[in-house]
């Protein structure tokens, strides 16, 4: 457990903690086989190795009582017509819930259970998302000129299950629609009982 109560600010102007001992990147590279539109994955990714999203944690201990936290931030973009968004996860401890607030831009969180049931939720500044025990989810960013900047906290135990999504991805995608995102199912969704 933390030895001592800390507190930690955010900058106003790029949102982003101004105390971070872990920072996380993930680039186009590491989204092979998440979007829709492999040709136009293969195209951009032949030019550019495109920074997709990226968090910024206090790391604590990763034990039952500790709440890890920290910020994540979509860049605005996409790839064919799905915009930019995280890999997506599970958790590992699957009972595990975890809370996010919107700081800045706009965008969706992506959430589904094992069982099927899924729900979209959308993110603006001030909006905060309660993702349940057994939800997956992925944040998306829906507006193509600004980052999506959000606060998270969960048990720090809880681990993530990034192997699900990898294999599977998530039902339901978010694609741009004449400037206005749409929901549409995944048509590569497979079950995993049908594998």
């Amino acid at each position: 457990m933390s030895n001592r109560p800390f507190s930690f600010q955010i900058s106003e102007t790029d949102e982003i903690p101004l105390r971070c001992d872990n920072h996380i990147t993930r680039h186009l590279s590491d989204m092979r086989g998440q979007f829709l539109d492999q040709r136009a994955y293969d195209a951009i990714h032949s030019k550019d190795d495109v920074l997709l999203y990226e968090v910024y944690e206090i790391k604590l201990p990763e034990v039952e009582g500790e709440l890890q936290h920290g910020i994540s931030v979509v860049h605005p973009g996409k790839v064919g017509c799905e915009y930019f968004m995280t890999k997506g996860h599970f958790h590992k401890v699957l009972n595990t819930a975890e809370v996010y607030y919107c700081l800045h831009g706009e965008g969706v969180m992506v959430m589904e259970t094992p069982e099927g049931d899924w729900s979209v939720e959308e993110m603006h500044p001030g909006a905060v998302v309660y993702v349940p025990p057994r939800w997956g989810h992925r944040s998306v960013n829906t507006n193509l000129h600004s980052n999506l900047v959000m606060f998270f906290v969960y048990p720090a135990n809880a681990g993530h299950d990034y192997i699900s999504i990898e294999q599977q991805g998530f039902r339901k995608l978010i694609v741009d629609r004449e400037g206005r995102y749409e929901i549409i199912d995944n048509p590569n969704w497979i079950s995993p009982d049908m594998r």
